[in-house]
């Protein structure tokens, strides 16, 4: 545990391990896992090898086809008419329409499994692991899934282009950022929002208008204030009349597959929201609530809250969410001075392994213990679905749960059992389990797990050991 010391006022105050254990969990908790080396290299100075991943140009970007959202919009675009003209095609004529569309199905997945796979390369590989695991926080708190067909191709460039840019900026840009994107606005069926007293409405003269809610609620839910800042369901329509008109452009005349705004679509007048009235302004008065938003202090204890829980525990210390917060509030949202707080903080250092792997985790730091990395789609996908993580699929708008719960079923330890065993059959023989064992933990290795490893009877069943157990889930 960490150390309790008492001050000359007799107040507690919490010091930090030794810097063996320190550099332990800095690769295995603040980071993906251990790849060779990598906590020796971090025992010098494991705080301060934390803080140099902190940068302010953002994240490292995995290897893409270099297609934008606006690309893969215009495309997903051609590719539904494609299905429209096949679903035309009548029984006894020429399949030319089911050949383009067999065609384009394929570049569909291949796109979508691509931007998986060189996310999850960069993350068994990057020397970085710190960096990457808060690129992964954020976009689990910004969730866009594969539920939905247009979006699925939209969610690699999503994260190249909203999330890693912005991660270690000021959190009022990732909102904007996050909520202006194509993918989030498909997602969320934001683009076919229409006030029911916007121009579009008046010069049909009939119907009500389309008012969308969820990209009100789930900012408002989720991404900012969380749900228990006391407001009402008055707010959020109101908050979803103020995003009328944010929309994605439909082709090349449109501004194809990019954030356009849609006067004709767009509520006119005042909104009050949270208390706070913002003028008509079209575009402006949707960006004025989120600048807002991005400067309430809820926000900023609601957020460092579930950083706090990410990161140390599902039952994080109130001292350190309170800690971040502050800084969050003192430094005007700035989240490389909220990473460096966390880094600081000393309830983030106790060793005690509190966090329980979620399957994406278990599986990236197994292939960074070996030295290696996912050769394809199929090497990885196939296992994460079966432990319930299926590729860019999370359930709904809130993430992949966070909780210890959610994942250690036994019928997902005996999965999680199944693919350790055929990674050892496939990497154990080349490897010294003993050395492996120190490699993977440093000072978090217990006695009972070394003894195990170096008492078991193959390389095989060595790495199994190690590899399921409780010090290796648990981060």
């Amino acid at each position: 545990m960490v150390n309790v010391e008492s001050s000359r006022k007799g107040e507690r105050r919490l010091s930090l391990p030794a810097k063996d254990l320190m550099a332990a969990v800095a690769v295995t908790r603040f980071g993906l896992g251990a790849r060779p080396g990598e906590i020796e290299a971090a025992k010098a100075d494991p705080q301060g090898w934390l803080t140099a991943q902190v940068r302010r140009d953002g994240a490292d970007l995995p290897q893409s086809d270099g297609e934008t959202a606006a690309l893969r919009f215009a495309w997903m675009r051609d590719f539904q008419e494609q299905r429209r003209m096949e679903r035309q095609r009548k029984d006894g004529e020429t399949p030319q329409n089911g050949a383009a569309f067999m065609d384009a199905q394929r570049q569909l997945r291949e796109r979508v499994n691509g931007d998986f796979l060189a996310r999850a390369q960069l993350g068994a590989s990057t020397p970085a692991g710190f960096r990457e695991r808060w690129v992964l926080f954020w976009a689990n708190h910004f969730t866009v899934s594969s539920t939905k067909q247009i979006t699925s191709v939209l969610i690699g460039p999503f994260e190249r282009e909203a999330i890693r840019p912005h991660v270690f900026g000021r959190f009022e840009d990732l909102l904007v950022a996050s909520s202006t994107h194509p993918a989030m606005l498909t997602y969320l069926d934001q683009a076919q929002s229409v006030g029911p007293g916007s121009m579009v409405v008046s010069r049909r003269r009939q119907g009500r208008g389309g008012l969308n809610e969820n990209l009100a609620r789930e900012i408002l839910e989720l991404h900012t204030v969380g749900v228990d800042a006391g407001y009402s369901q008055a707010d959020v329509t109101e908050f979803a009349r103020a995003l009328t008109g944010f929309s994605v452009g439909r082709d090349a005349e449109d501004r194809a597959g990019q954030f356009v705004f849609r006067v004709n679509t767009h509520e006119p007048g005042a909104r009050k929201i949270l208390g706070k009235t913002y003028a008509e302004g079209g575009v402006d008065q949707g960006l004025a609530v989120l600048k807002t938003l991005a400067a309430d202090q809820r926000t900023a204890r609601h957020v460092s809250r579930k950083l706090a829980r990410h990161f140390v525990s599902d039952t994080p210390p109130p001292a350190l969410a309170a800690r971040l917060e502050k800084r969050w509030m003192d430094t005007g949202g700035d989240l490389s001075a909220v990473a460096k707080a966390l880094i600081d903080s000393p309830e983030a250092w106790d060793p005690t392994p509190a966090k329980f792997k979620t399957p994406y985790e278990f599986t990236l730091s197994t292939w960074r213990l070996l030295g290696a990395q996912p050769s394809a789609y199929e090497r990885i996908a196939p296992v994460l679905t079966g432990l319930g993580q299926r590729p860019f699929y999370a359930p709904s708008p809130k993430g992949w749960p966070e909780e210890a719960g959610a994942w250690a079923s036994p019928d997902g330890l005996i999965k999680r059992m199944q693919w350790t065993q055929g990674m050892a059959a496939a990497a154990a023989d080349r490897t010294d389990p003993n050395a492996l064992a120190v490699q993977a933990l440093g000072a978090r290795l217990t006695p009972p797990v070394a003894k195990a490893v170096s008492r078991a009877e193959t390389r095989r069943e060595a790495f199994a050991l190690l590899v399921m157990s409780p010090e290796f889930q648990r981060r």
